[in-house]
């Protein structure tokens, strides 16, 4: 009876393959981290998943209370409400997601140290988890167009593309930060942070209207602009169709994405020894 060859694995040097194959083959790996990060987020909950929801619909109450009625805020000829809590919900798509995966290497510290897989697997399976939340606050969210009358547009074949593109805007952006908070512990009290900040130069509260012509330039370099104004416009038709801010969020995304992809695997071979 012949014996199978030995498999050596080596650690990889210099800017290497991505080998992206390699997530397929583990595919079956992703789908139990990622029903393991909803399990271990909602046990032992009194209210369980609809803490998705109650989340953005308080501060779409705050919102509606301070923007939309003491200031005044323009909404895109939507109601207030259904403006701003169509913006969180992909808003959170994105943050909880890029949160989420940015810690994952670490805290999978005694799977990364014991057995072998692609290391990708772990912050893609954080940044997927949060798919099943997006998907009750959209219920949400048309139960309220319902209420306000709006009629969802024809382009909503769109929507999935948009949250594809929210979902590679996190995963870029927490491919970066997982392998950063491996060797540098302090990223964890940066994410925070710089998610607060990143929400305000993103139109959730306000529309990217307001943005003087001069900036937008700069504003739309932004990933989540696209994101936010495409997804708006894709379920009600809020606003003009974003063309110019889609371009530059989809290249935006890609560099992001693509240069995370590079330094995460070139950092790698070292993650089992620094976790």
């Amino acid at each position: 009876m012949s014996q199978s060859a030995p498999i050596v694995i080596r650690p990889s040097k210099g800017w290497v393959a991505l080998k992206l194959r390699d997530l397929w083959e583990y595919r079956e790996l992703i789908y139990f981290l990622v029903w393991r990060d909803l399990k271990v987020r909602y046990k032992q909950t009194a209210l369980g998943v609809a803490w998705a929801v109650i989340q953005p619909a308080f501060i779409t109450l705050a919102f509606s209370i301070f923007f939309g009625r003491l200031v005044g805020m323009p909404s895109d000829g939507l109601p207030y409400p259904l403006f701003a809590f169509s913006g969180l919900l992909v808003w959170q798509l994105f943050a909880n997601g890029m949160a989420n995966a940015a810690n994952s290497l670490v805290a999978n510290e005694r799977l990364i140290t014991k057995v072998y897989f692609p290391r990708l697997v772990v912050p893609l399976s954080a940044t997927l988890s949060n798919l099943v939340d997006f998907f009750f606050g959209l219920a949400v969210l048309l139960g309220m167009a319902a209420y306000y009358g709006v009629t969802p547009s024809g382009a909503l074949w769109a929507v999935p593309a948009v949250v594809l593109l929210a979902l590679t805007a996190a995963a870029g952006a927490s491919l970066w930060l997982s392998a950063l908070n491996v060797e540098y512990r302090d990223v964890r009290f940066v994410v925070p942070f710089a998610t607060q900040l990143w929400f305000f130069f993103t139109p959730v509260a306000y529309p990217s209207s307001l943005v003087p012509e001069k900036w937008r330039w700069l504003y739309g370099l932004n990933p989540m602009v696209g994101v936010v104004e495409t997804f708006r416009w894709a379920l009600f038709s809020g606003g003009a169709a974003p063309g110019p801010w889609l371009a530059v969020s989809v290249a935006a995304t890609c560099a992001v994405f693509l240069g995370g992809l590079f330094y995460f695997r070139r950092m790698e071979n070292t993650f089992a020894d620094v976790v």
